[in-house]
């Protein structure tokens, strides 16, 4: 009965989440393809990213290509640790109101960005997203993850280690 209950709750959060502002119904951000020094696939399945790691260089300019080959929705999210953990509690707070992520919870989702900070894409089973994203100076360390409620917590979560 859960699993039912739960297959139902991600499906409609898929469609929210999908038609929501920053997020193309392809899942795709314009970006200059001039500007990008390297493309790096990353495979989104459940609850798993694959690779769990990357190493880029500060500056650097990544198109990620992310592939959902699962069969519940994910996103794709780009931010240190504690706004990771932010990012987390709103999309369950946004849960537990009975908001699907397309609402955002009155979070700005322009350009894809989360919270106006964290480039994001989300992904429906099946499909392809891609993700334009700068290698910050001066961080070290972040994180790319699926924020949807478990997600995270079940290991959807990748490492950056910025090297320079």
């Amino acid at each position: 009965m859960y699993k039912s209950l739960f297959a139902a709750l991600v499906t409609l959060w898929s469609a929210n989440a999908l038609a929501a502002p920053g997020h193309q119904a392809n899942g795709t951000q314009p970006a200059n393809e001039a500007k990008v020094d390297r493309v790096i696939q990353v495979e989104a399945e459940e609850m798993i990213f694959g690779p769990e790691a990357l190493t880029i260089a500060p500056g650097e300019t990544v198109k990620f290509e992310i592939h959902n080959s699962g069969a519940l929705a994910h996103e794709f999210v780009i931010g240190d640790r504690a706004a990771q953990e932010e990012h987390r509690r709103m999309m369950q707070e946004m849960g537990s109101h009975g908001h699907g992520h397309g609402d955002h919870g009155g979070h700005d989702m322009a350009e894809g960005e989360h919270g106006g900070n964290m480039p994001a894409v989300t992904i429906a089973p099946g499909e392809t997203a891609t993700l334009v994203w700068t290698a910050p100076e001066g961080a070290s360390q972040l994180e790319y993850a699926c924020n949807i409620p478990g997600h995270y917590e079940a290991g959807m979560v990748g490492q950056i280690d910025l090297e320079g």
